[in-house]
């Protein structure tokens, strides 16, 4: 007998893979949680019933949501990952040499521990010395320790259960508050296909505190519609303006000096959603190499 496994992204859309077993369910304090063995995908974590990471593809996530900001950022020492208790976004912080300190701010420590037997290669750098790993309220910890990080990585789930306030004008202030002086932020921000109106709402409110937005997108197989997106806030630096031999070279699978540009080549029904681009500079993809 074939099992099959179906996410339904939308009321009306499904993703669907066949699996060899299941290898944990849980219900934690936060979410219902686990993980499924699948044949296309290899291991797949859930939360929710919602498709969080896969073997086969979480390199795509993990690395955009990374390095777009950290090698825009010229010295980025002390990083902050908010959710992302997988340890993917953390283990690609960590090829950026000159971090010093890296906090993982995951509410839910069933996660953690589920990656680290489940996913040993996403979840590898949370053994690494310079990570110090919370277990709290990502929205508390931001709002408790103003000017302390160079880059804010929020890695939320969907805007459902314990992820709805990562999306709030209230918490993009605390992350300002919590970024140094010249620091910069990047939150997932979902499909532009499914999730038009959370893009333009999250984009709304980053101008509205920030002087310097911008949208970029990715592919991902797994994730609704195989469309994702990304907003970049920064205080100071611009992403289009790094210098390409300032773009370090890492071990990568996605991104690389190229896409670090080509990704803020937005569709014309993408630049819609962040309201026929940004005046400070958000329609114009001319790098500086």
């Amino acid at each position: 007998m074939e099992l099959w496994y179906t996410e339904k992204q939308t009321p009306n859309l499904g993703i669907t893979c066949k699996i060899r077993k299941t290898l944990r369910t849980e219900k934690t304090p936060f979410q219902d949680l686990a993980v499924i063995d699948t044949v296309q995908f290899g291991n797949m974590l859930v939360l929710d019933g919602m498709v969080m990471t896969t073997e086969a593809d979480e390199f795509v996530y993990h690395e955009m949501i990374s390095h777009v900001a950290l090698s825009t950022h010229p010295n980025p020492k002390s990083v902050l990952v908010v959710g992302g208790g997988d340890g993917g976004s953390i283990r690609e912080v960590l090829k950026h040499s000159s971090v010093e300190r890296a906090v993982l701010a995951e509410i839910d420590g069933a996660v953690i521990e589920a990656s680290k037997a489940f996913l040993p290669g996403i979840a590898a750098g949370l053994s690494d010395p310079r990570v110090d790993i919370q277990i709290t309220d990502g929205l508390a910890y931001v709002r408790e320790h103003p000017g302390e990080f160079d880059v804010i990585l929020i890695d939320s789930t969907e805007p459902v259960g314990p992820a709805v306030g990562l999306f709030a004008r209230e918490f993009y202030q605390d992350v300002y508050r919590a970024l140094k002086e010249d620091g910069i932020m990047v939150a997932q921000s979902e499909s532009p296909f499914i999730n038009g109106d959370l893009i333009r709402t999250v984009q709304k409110s980053l101008r509205s505190i920030f002087p310097l937005v911008r949208l970029y997108t990715c592919s991902i197989p797994t994730y609704p519609s195989g469309l994702w997106s990304f907003s970049l806030a920064s205080k100071v630096y611009d992403p289009l303006k790094v210098k390409r031999e300032d773009i370090p070279v890492m071990k990568t699978k996605y991104y690389n000096a190229d896409f670090h540009y080509a990704c803020f080549a937005l569709p014309n029904f993408v630049k819609e959603l962040v309201e026929g681009g940004d005046d400070r500079g958000e329609g114009d993809t001319g790098q500086n190499s």
